[in-house]
């Protein structure tokens, strides 16, 4: 299995050193094409890589290709690639909001995985939620599937519809997760706490709240109970949030980038 990632930024290269610090390549070092000369310069240092700074020298051969550039880049890299593919080629999209009938369209091919990946795939600790054109075999799917726990966990959806809540909850999701922590980071430095003390308060609580959750069966919701005692601190603060309707702020927050998503698609 020859794998082909466009595009070496943050996402593509996470999920090129998650595939490459696999074994799932059978010994095919993992081929990667960029255009900066900086990033094509440093990836060459690179053993696991195969380095790439010309389409016609990669695309070709490629089994499976992952796609990782920036949506508004999309039409010219796709303008370049359309002559150099075969019907056999596996698309994989990284990219928020480009649709799979666009990219059906745009490259005269039929077997397209739209995904959604997150952040925390940089730390293996990714999800990455997917689906597929018609044209992808079962055992197509098995071996995307395979390619993107390499950074994590993945999840199949059955439409499009659901790449796009993606993005309102695991896409974008880490950054209401950073979005909290900065505003206890703040609180806990205007109580007085150095910087350090801050840092371990917050991540440390954060970790281990995370921790209790996934190793028992009980909701959030079970959990708050169990910390809030009637009349206690942790209920004076619950009940702020509450008064504030943060509950509400939180969740109009995932359907705006859930929106915006659906934009995005529409606007290619």
């Amino acid at each position: 299995m020859k794998v082909l990632v466009i595009g070496a930024g943050n996402m593509g290269l996470t999920y090129a050193e998650g595939m490459a610090n696999s074994a799932v390549l059978n010994q095919h070092k993992l081929k990667i094409y960029d255009t900066d000369p900086k990033k094509i310069k440093k990836l060459k240092k690179d053993s696991r890589f195969q380095v790439f700074d010309s389409l016609e020298d990669c695309l070709p051969s490629a089994d499976i290709i992952f796609i990782a550039v920036k949506p508004y880049h999309s039409d010219d890299l796709f303008s370049t690639m359309k002559s150099m593919l075969n019907h056999d080629q596996l698309f994989v999209s990284l990219m928020a909001g480009v649709t799979i009938e666009t990219i059906q369209q745009k490259l005269n091919t039929g077997k397209v995985v739209r995904t959604m990946p997150n952040l925390p795939a940089q730390v293996g600790k990714g999800v990455t939620s997917y689906t597929e054109s018609e044209k992808v075999s079962k055992v197509e799917l098995i071996m995307v599937r395979t390619l993107l726990d390499t950074t994590g966990t993945s999840i199949h959806v059955t439409t499009e519809k659901f790449i796009d809540a993606s993005t309102g909850i695991s896409g974008s999701g880490p950054a209401y997760v950073f979005y909290f922590m900065q505003s206890m980071l703040e609180a806990a430095l205007k109580m007085g706490f150095s910087d350090y003390d801050s840092k371990i308060l917050v991540s440390s609580t954060f970790e281990g709240a995370i921790e209790l959750f996934n190793q028992s069966n009980l909701s959030p919701e079970s959990w708050i109970n169990r910390v809030a005692s009637k009349g206690g601190t942790t209920q004076a603060a619950i009940d702020s949030m509450e008064d504030n309707n943060v509950k509400q702020l939180i969740q109009d927050a995932a359907y705006a980038a859930f929106d915006r998503a659906i934009e995005l698609g529409k606007e290619k």
